[in-house]
């Protein structure tokens, strides 16, 4: 158990930034390591940025929002793993914006980037129904909180066949990147070390996560923030940093199904957190621990999963300042929600 004696505010908010730090910069050394062992294992830049790089990238995220539900602080975990969706799929404007050949939604087309979109839709769904009957428990824990996990396994199922046997494929045009299938072979000697630098990074990440979270509770404490602005705005968008160092430099390599796939992907994982966080928190079911400002967080993601889902569907080519009007939705609505409840 963490004690509650929040730490002083300037050992806080230095340890709040060497955290950012660690993970930021881990971000980019996962991404190289990433392409390689797409290549190496074949399972393909949509797949490993999915899986792979989403899983790894989030454990930040994951290590701060257990952290705070273990220690009591409901709104703060649940709001980190809300707002950490919603500043991702911000981050997947960023990319595109980075990207200038053509709209990034357009260029990356492909029937397992619109379900990955779907399935966090639905995902996203399922906390609102556990929101509104917060007291139907089994043992202290909701059960959306399992059936969250048994249907991320059942989307990346999906996913998984949708790349291998396409159902409906995408209008082919100039501006259409098309994923190689390219295998590197290696000695077992050096795959094996590139797991275990994988994994190293990996370790560094959630414990920088752990730190974060720990930090960011004495700085709410001090600066007198509720716990959900801190956790869907400065720990969300801290943590979610690895995706924006991914999503960014996989665009500049023209690597395009592994920057979205590392978005769509990691947003779904991001709402295991809840799963995690629920039996995690140990007084009694956490969605009847929250406030309404975690509630908004949940409609804000669904709205920009929504907006997003449009833009890959349509597939404009180029659009405001050559990017979609998707990715310029998602601007403008992520700033006007945080403003929104930063004044409530």
């Amino acid at each position: 158990m963490l004690s509650q004696q929040p730490w002083p505010l300037t050992l806080s908010i230095g340890v709040f930034a060497a955290a950012a730090l660690i993970i930021s910069v881990a971000g980019v050394l996962l991404t190289a390591k990433a392409e390689r062992l797409a290549r190496i294992t074949g399972l393909g830049e949509l797949l490993t940025g999915a899986v792979l790089i989403g899983l790894v990238t989030s454990l930040s995220g994951l290590a701060t929002s257990v952290t705070a539900a273990h220690a009591g602080h409901a709104s703060l975990a649940v709001s980190n793993s809300l707002g950490g969706i919603a500043a991702q799929t911000l981050f997947l404007a960023v990319a595109d914006i980075a990207y200038r050949d053509a709209n990034l939604e357009h260029a990356a087309a492909s029937e397992a980037n619109l379900l990955q979109a779907a399935l966090l839709i639905v995902l996203l769904a399922l906390p609102m129904l556990a929101m509104a009957r917060p007291n139907l428990t089994l043992l202290g824990v909701h059960p959306v909180s399992v059936l969250l996990i048994a249907g991320y396994a059942f989307g990346m199922r999906l996913v998984r066949m949708a790349r291998e046997r396409p159902m409906w494929r995408p209008r082919i045009t100039p501006q259409t990147r098309v994923e190689e299938k390219r295998t590197t072979r290696v000695s077992r000697c050096r795959l094996t070390a590139l797991w275990l630098s994988f994994g190293l990074l990996a370790t560094l990440v959630a414990g920088a996560g752990w730190l974060l979270a720990r930090s960011a509770i004495s700085i709410s404490v001090h600066a007198e923030l509720g716990e959900s602005v801190v956790g869907g705005v400065l720990t969300a968008i801290t943590t979610s940093l690895p995706e924006l160092v991914v999503a960014v430099t996989a665009v500049r390599c023209g690597a395009l199904s592994l920057a979205v796939g590392d978005i769509l992907g990691g947003n779904a994982f991001d709402v295991l957190f809840l799963s995690a966080s629920d039996f995690a928190y140990r007084g009694g079911t956490i969605y009847a621990a929250i406030s309404t400002s975690e509630v908004f967080w949940v409609a804000l993601a669904i709205l920009l999963a929504g907006v997003l889902l449009l833009g890959l569907l349509r597939r404009e080519t180029y659009g405001v300042g050559n990017i979609g009007f998707e990715s310029f939705l998602v601007l403008m609505l992520y700033f006007l929600g945080v403003m929104t409840l930063a004044m409530a």
